[in-house]
């Protein structure tokens, strides 16, 4: 099953890094197949030192983390994405958080599930009928 991986989830798995999410990313090879959007990596630099902060890693420990898990995902090109499928997830997300929409573009396109982090994003796509979004809870049943 493709899975698109959305920022918070990578920002709760460096901060916890034996944690749940951590099992699941390095553990979920025969199942599971992780996806993100390419600027997801620039995303999380823009927050480098809230990450070091919050985790306590230095920052050597840190990159290393962040180098490791980046090697179970795969990062699609937004550019990739047919403008409808962009047309379809603006829809979806415009009236929850546009900053969104990249993954559920993603996931649409992949036609895969979105795992999130995001209480809001999660129960207002639910909401709208958007099945393809999990929380780390139901990944780890899927699996």
């Amino acid at each position: 099953m493709k899975i698109i991986i959305d920022t918070n989830v990578i920002f709760s798995a460096l901060l916890n890094t034996n944690g749940i999410i951590g099992e699941l990313l390095f553990n979920s090879k025969d199942v599971l197949e992780f996806y993100s959007c390419a600027y997801m990596r620039d995303e999380i630099h823009r927050h480098w030192e809230k990450l070091k902060k919050i985790s306590r890693l230095s920052d050597a420990n840190l990159n290393a983390s962040f180098d490791l898990l980046l090697t179970k995902i795969l990062f699609i090109d937004e550019g990739l994405i047919p403008p409808d499928v962009w047309l379809e997830a603006e829809l979806l997300v415009k009236d929850i958080d546009i900053d969104d929409i990249d993954f559920v573009a993603l996931t649409i396109h992949l036609g895969g599930g979105l795992w999130t982090g995001d209480k809001t994003l999660y129960g207002r796509l639910k909401a709208k009928q958007f099945s393809h979004v999990y929380t780390t809870t139901e990944l780890a049943l899927l699996r």
